[in-house]
């Protein structure tokens, strides 16, 4: 089978691989969507000493992308019943493999296992394939409401909007400023708007900042042609909101996303990579915010947020804005790599 392999330097490939088998434990999957994520952009941009630490631009080493697969049960391997696995189940994937036995594994957390984990998509096999084999333990069933397409972007970015605003408690007490409105803001724009939040969604992007309007934000804030922070504050009476997240990894945004909160304000960093330089007595100590950390979310959790947004019956569907073949690969990622779209997905 084919699969798409990043070489870094903004290169991609579409490489032979051979069909996997599964192994103990295991599954294939038969992949019916597979989403592109904000992180894929790293490995796709890297160059340099960032290349040759994410084992890219080299013969050997190199893995198929894609870390939000969605498809079917197609085989199993020894040691996995029918009853776990059926064959033809419509599935979504955990895409992290810990040591299984840890209390992080135990309770659906395999990335935190202190033992070292894979990645799918980053450090394994991924889903920009026409077939992925996983363990039968990183399944999460996918319910019947709802698409392979929306499937998929549950698997991370529309899964890990939903981690963090379960992190900050998001409810209609709150005015929720979300920072950056690629898929995961958006995400974010819309489930906050579902939980009951006032939202003001902030980006660079016109064409964004559109969607998130479509995705119901209550106001837009350009941060190109504004102060986010001081047009927040003055559309909360000076006040500044009760709940933040940052879904960029921008310096500036996330320090925009502290300074907009209101004391006794929440906050969610979400976006990774960078540092970053906080005044911490003014901006944090003496407003009493609590801030978090939110590191995507566990299998118990990405089951939860499919069934919000099954039961709710949110129209995530609209957040897939383009949709490719495998071979279409390189014009995905040069399109996606303008950060002006939505959620772009394979369906091999």
């Amino acid at each position: 089978m084919k699969g798409v392999v990043f070489l870094g330097n903004r290169k991609l490939e579409l490489r032979e691989f051979p069909d996997p088998t599964p192994g103990p434990g295991e599954v294939v999957l038969a992949i019916k969507a597979s989403g592109m994520c904000g992180s894929d952009l790293h490995p796709y941009r890297a160059a340099g000493n960032a290349a040759a630490s994410l084992g890219l631009g080299g013969t050997g080493g190199l893995v198929i992308a894609g870390h939000e697969p969605c498809g079917v049960v197609a085989a199993r391997g020894p040691g996995v019943s029918a009853e776990e696995a059926p064959t033809g189940q419509r599935v979504m994937n955990h895409h992290y493999k810990g040591c299984g036995l840890c209390g992080h594994c135990r309770t659906g957390w395999s990335q935190l296992c202190r033992s070292g984990i894979v990645v799918y998509g980053m450090t394994g096999h991924g889903g920009h394939a026409p077939h992925m084999t996983v363990p039968a333990r990183t399944l999460v069933p996918l319910p019947d409401e709802l698409s392979f397409e929306e499937g998929a972007a549950i698997s991370c970015g529309t899964g890990t909007a939903y981690g963090a605003l379960k992190r900050l408690s998001v409810s209609g007490r709150d005015t929720l400023a979300v920072f950056g409105q690629g898929p995961v803001g958006l995400s974010a724009t819309l489930l906050g708007r579902v939980m009951g939040a006032r939202v003001i969604a902030v980006d660079t992007a016109p064409e964004r900042l559109k969607l998130a309007t479509d995705f119901g934000a209550d106001v837009i804030v350009n941060a190109k042609s504004t102060d986010p922070v001081a047009t927040i504050r003055e559309l909360t009476r000076g006040e500044g909101v009760e709940a933040s997240m940052d879904c960029t990894g921008n310096p500036d945004a996330r320090v925009a996303a502290v300074r907009c909160a209101a004391t006794w304000g929440r906050v969610a960093f979400v976006g990774e990579g960078n540092t970053t330089t906080f005044d911490i007595s003014q901006d944090m100590i003496r407003k009493q915010l609590t801030i978090h950390a939110s590191w995507t979310f566990s299998s118990v959790g990405q089951e939860e947020c499919a069934r919000f947004i099954a039961r709710r019956k949110i129209p995530l569907g609209k957040l897939i804005t383009h949709r490719f073949g495998l071979e279409q690969a390189d014009q995905a990622y040069r399109l996606f790599d303008t950060q002006t779209t939505g959620k772009g997905v394979f369906t091999p």
